[in-house]
Formats: structure tokens, sequence, C-alpha cells
């Protein structure tokens, strides 16, 4: 996007503002005042609601009033949403924030209904369309899925929804068509910033987030919900001609920490951000020893078109297969996991998981594949794909158990048919190739004619499928 361009564009600018210059510039024209205000309900003043600028993080007094001081860089004010409140949302992205261009703020928050100590939320990896086709997916796939399931819950039960970055691929002109699909479900849903939903033409790392943050405000900024602390975070570091790395901004770890601050040890915290945490961020150290006074944390991922559960340090990360699957290329990631989401329920400080395959039930939680060796041998292989330590994959044979499969490392059957060699995929990208992964498990028959998978989560949840041979 040419710069005059860009300039002009500002103007769609959230809360109505209206101008021509880069946001950086704002906050350097306040003549060093302090940010002051107010944050209230329905005309009353509420206490100890923190809020941020990116840097200072306070506390509102008896009176509910905050004051921040001035600090140069700061372009948006903004409200750790505290925990049986609504979140503030517009066409249902959701964010408390003002950019800043004067000294003075207030707030108005709005109580929950329900009870949000119980809550549930999802999250989707890599919506990422680069165009109309992509778009359109999302759109008439993806969407109604999330509809579907959400008109399953309880309405007594509070629902939000974040996005862990790569919600475009590229393509500037594309945030239209994500925010149309956004508005399509019926929750709050908020933003993480991924590589590729940078702008590659306005600068260094600063800059490249001033397209993402029009539409969407802070690129790292916090809320709660019952006794869950939730933190968005963006580890995206853009290092100029269209490369980046994984890293967390010096700026953000700081700023994490003032945040923390205000959260107990035993509350449940959950950071989102795009780039795998324990594999590819380069100073992940610092964030596991900021994170490591709280009990219950949890890192939700994306980024690899993969899905995998990694504790590292006491911390789970969950890195997310993507809504996208390949790149809108066949039904599944290169790992062989399913487009599809996260879902998550949380009680009080307590946390559980499935992932959830688009277009199937949430019982769909792994695949069997069966290959014939010979004519009396058989190799069963099953991808589950959400598995962790804790899971149990079992087999029987003509109804007798045989008990653990063996897990290994290899290649989805299913991946490797779509997308193996030079010729694979034969529809859109061609250069999708299968990707090896560890949530694999495999045994041998050699007298079998029914044989049986049971499959059970973490949580005891158990799955089942029987195949005739």
């Amino acid at each position: 996007m040419k710069r005059s361009t860009f300039l002009k564009n500002l103007a769609f600018l959230a809360g109505g503002l209206t101008v021509s210059y880069p946001f950086q510039v704002l906050s350097k024209n306040l003549g060093k005042e302090a940010i002051s205000g107010k944050v209230t309900s329905k005309g009353k003043v509420i206490e100890n609601v923190v809020v941020s600028d990116g840097y200072a993080v306070v506390q509102t007094d008896s009176n509910g009033v905050f004051k921040i001081p001035f600090h140069a860089d700061a372009q948006f004010v903004f409200v750790s949403t505290p925990a049986g409140y609504e979140f503030k949302t517009d066409a249902n992205l959701a964010g408390d924030y003002k950019q800043i261009s004067s000294s003075n703020y207030n707030f108005e928050l709005q109580k929950l209904i329900q009870n949000d100590d119980h809550h549930r939320f999802i999250i989707w990896a890599d919506p990422q369309i680069q165009n109309e086709l992509d778009a359109s997916m999302l759109m008439s796939e993806s969407v109604p899925d999330v509809q579907s399931l959400l008109s399953s819950f309880p309405d007594s039960i509070p629902v939000h929804g974040i996005s862990v970055g790569d919600l475009i691929w590229d393509k500037q002109e594309m945030w239209e068509p994500y925010k149309e699909a956004v508005a399509k479900l019926r929750v709050p849903f908020f933003q993480a910033l991924g590589n590729h939903d940078m702008d590659y033409d306005l600068g260094g790392d600063k800059e490249s987030d001033t397209t993402f943050k029009r539409h969407f405000g802070p690129t790292y900024y916090s809320f709660n919900r019952g006794q869950a602390h939730y933190v968005v975070l963006d580890d995206v570091r853009y290092l100029g001609d269209k490369k980046y790395d994984g890293y967390i901004t010096e700026e953000q770890l700081t700023w994490l920490k003032n945040d923390l601050r205000f959260v107990g040890k035993d509350q449940l915290v959950i950071i989102n951000l795009h780039i795998p945490v324990y594999s590819s961020v380069k100073n992940n150290k610092a964030l596991y020893k900021i994170l490591k006074p709280y009990n219950r944390v949890h890192i939700m991922s994306g980024h690899t078109h993969t899905n995998k559960n990694v504790i590292q340090d006491s911390i789970y990360e969950h890195i997310h297969g993507t809504v996208c699957g390949a790149w809108w290329t066949g039904g599944i990631c290169k790992d062989g996991t399913p487009r599809g989401y996260g879902v998550y329920e949380v009680v009080g400080n307590e946390i559980t998981w499935q992932y959830k395959s688009i277009g199937q039930p949430l019982y769909h939680q792994f695949r069997t594949d069966i290959e014939h060796l010979n004519k009396d041998q058989v190799r069963i292989l099953v991808n589950v794909w959400n598995a962790d330590p804790q899971w149990k994959v079992e087999w029987y044979e003509n109804g007798k158990q045989k008990g653990a499969l063996e897990q290994m490392k290899g290649f989805d059957p299913l991946a490797v048919k779509l997308y193996q060699g030079k010729e694979l995929p034969k529809a859109r990208r061609g250069w999708i190739e299968p990707g090896r992964t560890d949530h694999l498990f495999m045994a041998h028959s050699n007298k079998g004619k029914k044989i049986k998978i049971k499959v059970t989560d973490r949580f005891g949840n158990q799955f089942v499928e029987s195949h005739s041979l």
C-alpha cells in the first residue's frame, strides 16, 4: 500500500477519530501530560480496574479514577476488562481501547447477566485468507461450523473467541472479508497479530503493525473472565525485506510483568500469540521466567499448520491445527489434522479442551488407516491429533484387548496421499508437502477380522472406532 493511501485510510480509526498522521505521532503532541480518566458502570465508579497504555499498568482508585504517566511512544489506552463485565465489541471484534489523541479518557463498562466463573472460548489459528475463494470457504464452511457448535451451548455460559494470528495472507484488502466472517459469529472475538498480518512496506517492526492496529487496536493487551486472566502478545518481529523471527520485545515483557502484578498466583493465565513459544520464540526463557510464579499457565499458538501439545517448564502450550488446514488446499493440515479449531471450557481456575474438526462432530478425535502389508498382516496407524502424554490409545483384535499402540513419528497416510510429490496437490497450492508428526500410533495384526480402536483423552472422555478387515 502506498504511504499516501495509507494515511487517508487512517480516517477509519476506531472511535470515530479522523486523523491524517501516523499513530506514533499522536501522543508526542500532548505536552507530556499524564493520561487520566474514570471507569464507571451505569454511572457508578468501579475501583481496581486495570488500565494501561502498553507501558505503565495502573488500577483505578476508590473513585474509579486512573492516572498513567506520559510515554512518548504510547498509542492506545486500554482497559483490561474485569471479570463479571461484558467485552466491548464492534461487529463482534472485541477490545476496550481508545487511540491516544488527548489526555483524558473515560470508560463505561456493562455488567454481564451471567456468572462468568464458568465460561467457554474457542481458538482460531491461521484463517489465512489470500483471495476471494479462501474468504468464501471461510464464510461458507468455517463460520457455519462455529455457529452450529455455539448453538449447542447453553445461553447461561458466556463464550468468546480468539484468533491467534495469520488472519489474512499478506493481502491487506482481505481484512474486510475476515471481519465480515467474524461479524457472523455471535460471540466477542479478540485478535492476535501473525506474520502474514503485517504491512511489509511501511518501515520496521513497529511500522509493520500499523494497518493491523487501525483495524483492531493494540497488538498486546489483557482481559479477564471469571478466574481466568487472558493475555494477547505479539511475538512476530519484522526484520525487513519480508523476513521475520519469533521474538517478544522487551517492552512487551516489561508490560506483561506489570500486568501480572494484579493477577493471583492460582488464577488461570492464558497467553495468546502466533508463533509457538517452545520452539520458535528466541527469547522464550524470558517469558517462561515471568510466568513461572503462576501455577496454571496455558499458551495458545498456531503458525505451523500442524497440531501439537507441549508441556515446557510446567507450562502447557497448545499449537493449534489451522482453520485453513493446508492453506485452503485439501481438508487437512500437513500433519493430517483436520481443518478446525480449539474448544475450551473454564470452570473456576480449571480448564478442559477438545479439538473441533470442521464439518465433523466433537467426538471426531482421531482417524485410523489400515494398510494390508501382505495376505495375512495389516498395519494399523492411528492419527490422534490432539494427543498428549496423558492420552491412552488402545486396540482390540477380534474382541480381545491388545494393549496400547506404539507411538511413533512419521507421516499421516492421508496427508501423503493428498500432498506428497511434485504432482500433488493437483488443485490450488501445489507446493504443499506433508509434515512429520509424533501423534501417530501404530500396531500390527496378522489374524484380526475385527479391529477396535479406543482413545481416552486426559479428561477421561472415550472415543471408539471399529473396523472389519
